[in-house]
């Protein structure tokens, strides 16, 4: 490790630039990279202003090289708990919050392909035979493994309330003797399939049925299969109240780290030549099958949309402003880490950021 932490070796890494309140790191022959020159300056004149409040790390990928990283230093914390101000650099860990989720839908369908996870067409309630009870009733057996991929399970479930607020789903099942029953016993509100709604409890059950299925929790599984192969060799998951991972928003990662997962999906699942996740299960990820968020649509634990300019583009969102940003048609995968967990704020914060990457295009 380097003594200003930054972590020598990586493709493209040609020199550190000092400017302003962050640290930016820019290819020495700048004009194949595709960026304006002053995406940082552009950076840190937002995080000075406060358009871009508390923002923490960014990194852009264009061809599959390196082609800027920049971090600040900002107020943190670690699933609720304060980490006070953190001075951000290359080896920091960050909380990725629910981009966890799009995670765990890759590490699901590497565990289908090696057989240890039930199949998609299978019913929840029959991967889960401890509630033998919930199987019973035919709407229940109707929900199926993808219809928890797909956030469409029918299930009554809030996360719109803040989530300081017990009575906000995610809670109130981290709260429970049981989180996979407590997911599984909601009440049926719509016939599966028919409609998106947002659910850590369903990324829950498919991070449970990881870990059952491997025979190892679902932070060595990912390290083992995923991790270790594109060369990410820190990273934790942060336990939830049944001492399991949280499958939903536990992962921490380095900013670099999470956008060579942006550059594996952007290969459809290639990594050094070797098929790392299989093609077709990239398809199906990105596969837009519902209307989610605005302007958004939702396919195996990924968001899709489009540009301005009608190009797609596959996205992880996470609360704060962790963003994961994938566009297919331009190479470009990028990063975002912002600590805006409870500001309301904070879509239109990371949403400036989005704006400046865009905008530096060439």
């Amino acid at each position: 490790m380097a003594a200003d932490g930054r972590r020598p070796g990586g493709a493209g890494l040609h020199g550190l630039c000092q400017r302003g309140a962050g640290r930016c790191l820019f290819h020495r022959h700048r004009h194949w990279h595709g960026l304006a020159e002053d995406l940082g300056e552009r950076l840190d004149q937002g995080v000075q202003s406060g358009e871009l409040a508390n923002l923490h790390a960014v990194v852009v990928m264009r061809h599959g090289r390196l082609a800027l990283e920049r971090y600040f230093e900002g107020e943190d914390e670690r699933w609720g708990e304060p980490l006070g101000k953190v001075a951000f650099n290359a080896d920091s860990l960050h909380d990725v919050r629910s981009v966890s989720k799009s995670i765990v839908g890759l590490l699901y369908g590497m565990a289908l392909a090696e057989g240890k996870v039930p199949a998609l067409d299978t019913p929840l309630v029959q991967a889960f035979p401890a509630y033998g009870d919930l199987a019973a009733d035919g709407r229940r057996r109707a929900i199926l493994i993808s219809h928890a991929l797909g956030m469409t399970m029918g299930l009554q479930w809030d996360e719109d309330l803040p989530y300081s607020d017990p009575r906000n789903s995610e809670i109130a099942m981290e709260r429970s003797s049981d989180r996979y029953r407590y997911v599984l016993e909601q009440p049926v509100v719509a016939p599966p399939g028919e409609r998106w709604c947002y659910s850590g409890g369903a990324t829950a059950l498919l991070g449970h049925l990881i870990a059952q299925g491997s025979g190892m929790p679902l932070l060595d599984y990912a390290r083992h299969k995923l991790f270790a192969p594109l060369g990410i060799d820190k990273a934790e998951w942060t336990p939830g109240t049944n001492g399991e991972a949280a499958a939903a928003s536990g992962l921490r990662l380095r900013a670099r780290d999470l956008a060579r997962i942006g550059q594996l999906v952007l290969q459809q699942g290639e990594w050094q030549g070797r098929a790392l996740v299989a093609r077709h299960w990239i398809v199906q990820s990105i596969q837009p099958r519902v209307d989610a968020w605005p302007g958004l649509r939702y396919g195996h634990h990924w968001y899709v949309g489009q540009t301005r300019a009608g190009l797609a583009y596959y996205m992880a969102i996470g609360l704060g402003g962790q963003r994961l940003v994938v566009v297919p048609q331009h190479s470009l995968v990028y990063a975002v880490f912002m600590g805006n967990y409870d500001s309301p704020q904070q879509v239109q914060r990371v949403a400036a950021v989005q704006g400046l990457v865009a905008a530096a295009l060439r």
